[in-house]
């Protein structure tokens, strides 16, 4: 079954999952009744641009707090490992891990199938289905972190080189399985009602990799009406 991201007036799932730099669970329950929050799905640590997007969240919280909007990230990676990770990176967000992406199926954010090259390309049918070759001439763009048109593979690779980041076999063995996974941020109202979505790439493999800028999210933020 396809799964379809939920949308503005969705009410979101409810989830609960071990925290990454802090003790016991991160719950939706927490803020329901009490504050929104914005809850953004990524991917596993080997995606150097969702480990940047953390970053850059980790910035704009504050001005998010000052809204009366709480901020949780969750990474599709095995606890212990995120752990270890921001450890040495520490962040201020509300961290979870789901190695499992039980959270991103629950908002239905899907995993993208890779079928064959030589599928004929009508028969790809995006975000279901692509394949290795058609998603290379696709996502072969310039991007302001490098210095020449690249795909979505050779920046990746880029990146990591350039954080000096050396992906574990458990990071490894993420991107294996869950590679293709779609991202996406979800503003959620203290009544638990989805407010402002932004879904990775929804329409085009082209937009692959496209994060909401802080000044998106805060305008989304402001834009929707206070309870």
């Amino acid at each position: 079954m396809e799964l379809r991201p939920l949308q503005p007036g969705d009410t979101a799932p409810a989830f609960s999952l071990p925290a990454v730099n802090r003790d016991g669970q991160v719950s939706l329950d927490d803020y329901r009744g009490k504050r929104s929050v914005l809850v953004a799905l990524f991917r596993g640590l080997h995606c150097p641009f969702c480990r940047r997007q953390i970053a850059r969240l980790s910035a704009t919280r504050q001005a998010l707090a000052e809204e009366g909007v709480e901020t949780v990230a969750v990474v599709n990676t095995p606890l212990e490992r995120a752990r270890l990770y921001y450890q040495y990176r520490p962040t201020p967000l509300v961290l979870a891990a789901d190695p499992d992406v039980r959270t991103h199926q629950a908002f239905g954010l899907g995993e993208t199938s890779v079928l064959p090259d030589d599928t004929d390309p009508k028969e790809l049918k995006w975000p279901h289905t692509t394949s290795i070759a058609h998603f290379a001439a696709l996502t072969t763009r310039s991007r302001p972190e490098l210095p020449e048109a690249v795909n979505a593979f050779d920046a990746m690779q880029a990146l990591n080189r350039r954080d000096g980041f050396e992906p574990t076999e458990v990071d490894q063995q993420i991107a294996q399985v869950h590679g293709f996974q779609a991202t996406g941020h979800f503003l959620i109202g203290v009544d638990g009602v989805i407010r402002w979505t932004f879904i990775e790439a929804a329409e085009s493999a082209a937009d692959v990799c496209r994060f909401p800028s802080d000044g998106e999210i805060v305008a989304a933020v402001r834009a929707v009406p206070r309870h």
